[in-house]
């Protein structure tokens, strides 16, 4: 569930970030490092908030004590501690593949939704691994 989730939001902020890419490529400003930013930032205000309602919706059986139906605070506290550690890592990956290889087709005058695209493929490719690596390095799926 975890890496579909991932998929999921990832995949919204992919085509949102296409989109806004070429739109703004075209309308506003034509340069390569603007418009990169902009693809990044757009990515990012879709993917997140996504994933952690995906995240949340398809894992909120364990936040709850199923002897009082109460929510157990200390356990969303550890997860949300642990998801932070694992995306810091990834998503710095993540961010610094993206910008700088969309920057670099941008320069090699690919249009604006095709760098957005092929960059944010080969970012998600490296996130991918990190985060699946962090999210056992820090026991997210292990039990409380």
């Amino acid at each position: 569930m975890f890496n579909r989730n991932l998929i999921s939001a990832g995949a919204g902020g992919f085509i949102v970030s296409a989109l806004i890419s070429q739109l703004y490529y075209s309308q506003y400003d034509s340069g390569d490092f603007a418009t990169s930013v902009v693809a990044l930032a757009t990515e990012y205000a879709v993917y997140v908030p996504l994933f952690a309602l995906l995240f949340y919706v398809d894992n909120r059986y364990k936040y709850f004590d199923p002897a009082t139906g109460k929510r157990d605070i200390m356990r969303i506290r550890q997860d949300i501690k642990k998801l932070f550690v694992a995306f810091s890592v990834s998503e710095v990956i993540f961010a610094v593949t993206r910008f700088l290889t969309q920057y670099g087709l941008l320069q090699a005058r690919l249009e604006p939704y095709e760098a957005s695209m092929a960059s944010s493929l080969i970012a998600w490719a490296m996130f991918f691994v990190a985060i699946n690596l962090m999210a056992k390095a820090v026991r997210l799926f292990k039990g409380a």
